[in-house]
């Protein structure tokens, strides 16, 4: 009887572990991405309809 982990198994969770890291990374730089498109759109908003400011 072999004791300790199996091997194969193992290889197995940590390549499931680096695909799902590497989307996570690709999902955190997507959001970064939305968040300054968003925040840039919020700024020209507010620019345009900022009360005093002549058109």
């Amino acid at each position: 009887m072999r004791r300790g982990f199996d091997p194969v198994e193992v290889h197995a969770i940590l390549h499931r572990v680096a695909v799902e890291l590497a989307a996570t990374r690709r999902d955190l730089v997507h959001t970064a991405e939305e968040n300054a498109r968003i925040k840039r759109a919020l700024r020209s908003w507010q620019s345009q309809f900022t009360p005093g400011r002549r058109r």
